[in-house]
């Protein structure tokens, strides 16, 4: 049988890198609480990102939970369905009400053009995200907000390191949130952080992810716990030493399915601009019109031990947990291309013998 390929696999360090990176540990025995690796990786990041405040979560979800609660949000907030389900509850176990914005065909981010009608009294933000790295249209939702005098949390889950216009994601409105998830461009294992521009929301943040605690004896807030330990830095350290040649390894990945599947009819690929420095951290394929739809190119691929992803899919407002709450038909672009698009697999060590395998299956369904 051909041997198993997932649709992503974690970069890791070599296994006496990250041993020595962690030894000094069993010195120490500072295992959490902001110890020294913590304190390493926030200053490493905020170098490599360009930005002058970052806070390192335990998970990207709670990294977006914690902003959201630290900006004192109400009511409201804009967003879109096209997302993980990470995205959506984050909002709601916030208290505040989700109102969705539809997407772009083009690049499936935010469509910024409908997000006015959207506003209300109510409304106190938007949260778009950047879609398998395409970068919203910064310009334009940052006018729409001083308009309305909103603030903007992008999540940036999917665009580590990228730049548009030569600025790094993480300078994008208020703040953005990344995840540093195992199956991300750059991973600490399970992880996450919060980039921002307001050196004030650090105090802020680091009391709601430490239970409120400033002081031996003193505890100001009420907080939960969502503090990356040291293991998790010390991957992130390591990690981040090779974060440039993993990126070059995946680029090589995408010119060679891009080599393979563009100008054949019925198929969509993601369309890099000049004005954005990539990631490449997803390859998502839009079946449109193609000889076989989404769902049978899924499963052709399964049956030859190929593990693409629907992603993604469903749409968030259209979950079980939140069925009946909110109306699919009202975001009738992220609809169609939820049920059309397929992420294949894409991960640095890919061989690019591999993506010839996976593009004959397309190819030849």
């Amino acid at each position: 049988m051909n041997k198993k390929i997932l649709v992503t696999k974690s970069s890791i360090p070599d296994l006496d890198e990250y041993v020595e990176e962690i030894k000094d540990l069993w010195e120490t025995r500072w295992l959490t609480n902001m110890g020294v690796k913590h304190q390493l990786l926030e200053e490493k990041l905020k170098e490599y990102l360009n930005t002058e405040n970052i806070t390192l979560f335990v998970n990207g979800h709670l990294a977006l939970e914690s902003i959201i609660q630290a900006m004192d949000l109400k009511g409201e907030v804009i967003t879109t369905p096209f997302t993980f389900i990470s995205t959506t509850h984050a909002i709601v176990r916030s208290g505040l009400t989700p109102v969705f914005c539809d997407i772009n065909y083009d690049d499936y981010t935010i469509d910024v053009s409908k997000i006015e009608d959207l506003i209300t009294e109510r409304t106190s933000a938007i949260i778009p995200v950047h879609v398998y790295g395409n970068i919203c249209d910064y310009q334009e939702i940052d006018k729409i907000a001083k308009k309305y005098d909103l603030k903007v949390i992008y999540d940036a889950a999917h665009a580590f390191g990228e730049k548009i216009d030569g600025i790094n994601v993480s300078n994008l409105g208020d703040a953005s949130i990344f995840s540093f998830h195992a199956t991300k461009v750059f991973n600490t294992i399970e992880g996450g952080a919060v980039t921002y521009k307001k050196n004030e929301l650090k105090e802020k943040l680091d009391q709601i992810k430490n239970f409120g605690i400033t002081g031996p004896e003193s505890i100001e807030s009420v907080g939960g716990n969502a503090k990356m330990n040291e293991f998790q830095a010390a991957m992130g350290i390591c990690n981040l030493r090779h974060i440039d040649d993993e990126i070059e390894k995946r680029k090589k990945v995408v010119e060679r399915y891009k080599e393979r599947l563009s100008d054949i009819k019925g198929i969509k690929l993601n369309e890099e601009k000049e004005n954005v420095k990539s990631n490449y951290a997803y390859f998502p394929v839009l079946f449109d019109g193609y000889e076989a739809n989404r769902d049978e190119i899924f499963e052709e691929l399964k049956k030859n031990n190929i593990f693409a992803r629907k992603y993604f899919y469903p749409l968030t407002n259209d979950v079980q947990c939140y069925k009946n709450q909110f109306n699919v038909e009202e975001t009738p672009t992220a609809k169609y291309v939820s049920d059309r698009i397929l992420t294949l697999p894409l991960y640095a060590d890919l061989e690019l013998s591999d993506v010839d395998r996976i593009c004959d299956i397309i190819i030849n369904i």
